[in-house]
């Protein structure tokens, strides 16, 4: 799906070159009247590799491009001249895509890290000059190995987004705000549903120059999981975030039903997502009075237990830092994770 620039699922087709010829040749020189076989092998067809940006953020560069192949190899010669190797083909992608066999829909692997290098369609091998066949009872070969043909794949590349944070809310819970809030993000923030339409990230700057990541995901209704408003879509971008941020505006019927109706949407989609450290955090607080609150909070530790909640409010600026602060611990809670902190 894609919005303005974003682009989080492509389609290619791939092709690596295909192996040179051997050549068939016999030594040929003044003076020298049977100087035997001389032919050279052929070069190695080009591979096609997909290779990890940290720059990148989507696939729109690859948007328009249908086709990608590698160049082949170059045919041997004579005096044992080998053949040029094919072209090599990098396709450069943004960290968290997964490569997928359009065929299967097996996942091949997925590209994690800046500079990581997988190979996608391996170029063929050239083949042997006659020049390799010689022998005492066969003094003059006439005849070498063709090259190995081209490989042919259509894969799908599908990127997860990678963050260390993913909020997940029903549309106009507040995700966008606070977003812009905390982080230095500029998503489409108004007043009806589904104004966020892409993923938006955003760096979380905390204390000590340190920092982590967070994603806005778009709103979730009940239903998702069968298609209805945005559907599950975007629910593969919070696959990765090991910490999830449910959402829930103070003036929500019930809390409780919402906070669970979000987490059977996830459990449809992908149980382990279960798994994943949680934390419910009340939006828009600053409606409450102390007295409203107080008896909010009573219903939530009778209700939903074994869950840490917090009331902010992104507007006035209320629960902010003791909400980072409590982020900061939950990634950091087994002990200090390196992946969770990015430099600003």
């Amino acid at each position: 799906m894609t919005e303005g620039n974003f682009v989080d699922y492509v389609k290619i087709y791939v092709s690596s070159g295909k192996g040179g010829k051997g050549s068939t040749h016999l030594h040929r020189e003044k003076f020298i009247e049977k100087g035997g076989p001389d032919g050279g092998d052929g070069g190695r067809g080009g591979h096609v590799y997909l290779k990890g940006n940290k720059n990148l953020w989507t696939l729109f560069h690859l948007k328009f491009i249908k086709h990608i192949r590698a160049g082949h190899g170059g045919d041997g010669g004579g005096d044992r001249s080998t053949g040029h190797d094919g072209e090599d083909k990098y396709i450069e992608v943004p960290l968290g895509t997964v490569v997928r066999d359009q065929e299967s829909n097996e996942i091949l692997y997925e590209i994690t890290e800046h500079d990581e290098v997988r190979i996608v369609a391996k170029g063929g091998k050239g083949g042997l000059g006659n020049w390799h066949f010689r022998s005492s009872t066969n003094q003059t070969p006439r005849y070498s190995q063709p090259g190995l043909p081209v490989q042919e794949v259509d894969v799908i590349l599908e990127l997860k987004v990678l963050a260390d944070v993913g909020l997940v809310g029903f549309p106009n819970a507040g995700k966008s705000t606070l977003l812009s809030v905390l982080t230095s993000a500029k998503p489409k923030i108004a007043d009806y549903p589904f104004t966020t339409l892409k993923p938006n990230l955003g760096i979380v700057a905390y204390r000590d120059f340190q920092s982590f990541v967070i994603a806005d995901i778009p709103g979730i209704i009940e239903g998702a999981a069968e298609g209805k408003g945005l559907g599950h879509y975007f629910l593969r971008h919070i696959e990765r975030n090991s910490t999830l941020l449910f959402l829930v505006p103070a003036d929500a019927d019930d809390i409780k039903k919402e906070y669970e109706i979000l987490l059977d949407e996830l459990r449809r989609y992908n149980p382990e997502m279960l798994d994943k450290d949680r934390l419910l955090v009340v939006s828009k607080s600053d409606m409450l009075d102390e007295e409203l609150k107080s008896e909010m909070k009573a219903v939530l530790d009778k209700e939903i237990k074994g869950i840490p909640y917090l009331f902010i409010s992104s507007v006035a600026n209320q629960g902010l830092q003791e909400l980072k602060d409590k982020l900061w611990q939950m990634l950091n809670l087994e002990d200090e994770k390196p992946t969770n902190s990015h430099g600003i």
